[in-house]
């Protein structure tokens, strides 16, 4: 074979390669950023049900069973809520016993596959909480944004924003508290949301672009009446808060942040979604170059978030230790940097966006205590 037509072929194969190699990471990064809620994250399990009868479930028993807490319990046609463990009764050795709070939708049968979940509620505030609320559009910038909006007498409004793998009846859990407080409450869906707006990709930018969605917010919140807005988000929604306070034209009316398991570290999470869904181990670096081509950052720019020194209003992080998403030492080494400005508050044994699950009683105090001054 003559030099040329060797060198042709050689160079025909590495383009090739190459060219597999993007698609398999284009393929990576899309699975990864693709909106899709009731997914599994990393470090979930699916459960069987090995009975339920009056106020008691037996699970298979394991570390996510054993987990404190209330969580959302969810499988194919069927979402129950479950509250902590139930100890002392008698039980099969490889079963974990917990309170059954009730059944939302559908039937618990023994054998059924179920996973824990954060999202505790499901449908809307009325119905499933009792708290009036009205359905509003709020104008964004690719068009109508679907949010609840439950009124109160004060005039600082919390906007809240759900994160990777939900919608917006996770942040239903913090609902009654706020409500109790007499805070006016815009809950907000944004771009690839069920009944938002689609973007041509159709995938999760992890706040690059989405945070534009919580700044139509915060000045629908101005337009009725809000003199100041704390902004609550979980995950990639706290993300999305953090860039809106630096970057919104409104950001003088940012008074607070509450920040529920934020994703700081983009390369990491792009990684754990992956995995999670699968991902081979060898593409999970094409899938972080290929998230970091869909989100329009620079491949020299850091993977942090937000830069913490920007940040001008207190901030309340509630983070876990033993998220394995977004991960726990980012958070850490946030708070480090403006200790004057931001609380971390631990909360061991809890998964990603689950703070409040992992202990009710005294996330809700932590709560109350930052916004009091804010109120």
């Amino acid at each position: 074979m003559r030099r040329g037509t060797v060198a042709a072929v050689t160079a025909t194969t590495v383009i090739g390669a190459g060219a597999a190699a993007v698609a398999a990471g284009r393929y990576a990064g899309d699975v990864a950023l693709k909106p899709s809620p009731g997914h599994p994250f990393p470090g979930d399990s699916r459960l069987t049900v090995h009975s339920a009868a009056g106020d008691r479930i037996a699970l298979t028993r394991s570390l996510v069973s054993l987990r404190p807490g209330t969580y959302g319990l969810s499988g194919a046609g069927c979402h129950a809520v479950v509250g902590p463990v139930v100890h002392g009764g008698p039980h099969p050795a490889d079963a974990v016993v917990r309170r059954l709070e009730r059944v939302t939708h559908g039937t618990l049968r023994p054998g059924a596959r179920m996973r824990l979940t954060p999202q505790v509620h499901i449908g809307n505030p009325h119905d499933t909480l009792g708290i009036t609320c009205a359905d509003v559009d709020i104008p964004g910038e690719l068009g109508a944004l679907p949010a609840w909006f439950v009124p109160g007498a004060r005039d600082t409004w919390v906007i809240a924003v759900h994160g990777i793998g939900t919608t917006r009846e996770h942040p239903m859990v913090v609902l009654p508290f706020l409500h109790h407080h007499r805070f006016p409450v815009l809950v907000l869906s944004y771009r690839n949301d069920p009944g938002a707006p689609r973007t041509a990709d159709g995938i999760h930018h992890l706040g690059e672009t989405e945070w534009r969605d919580l700044d139509a917010a915060i000045r629908y919140a101005v337009r009725y009446g809000a003199r100041r807005v704390v902004l609550y988000g979980w995950s990639a929604g706290a993300t999305m808060a953090l860039r809106a306070a630096v970057n919104s034209a409104l950001g003088h009316r940012v008074s607070g942040l509450v920040l529920d398991s934020p994703v700081l570290d983009r390369d990491a999470t792009v990684r754990a979604l992956a995995a999670a869904r699968r991902i081979p181990r060898a593409l999970l670096p094409l899938a972080v170059r290929a998230a970091e081509g869909h989100t329009g950052l620079p491949v020299d720019r850091p993977a942090d978030a937000v830069d913490p020194e920007e940040l001008d209003v207190p901030v309340l992080l509630f983070h876990g230790p033993e998220d394995l998403l977004a991960p726990w030492d980012a958070s850490r080494r946030f708070a480090a940097r403006r200790p004057e400005l931001i609380t971390l508050q631990p909360v061991p044994h809890a998964p990603h966006a689950a703070m409040w699950n992992a202990a009710p009683d005294r996330y809700e105090e932590t709560l109350r205590r930052f916004l009091t001054p804010l109120m």
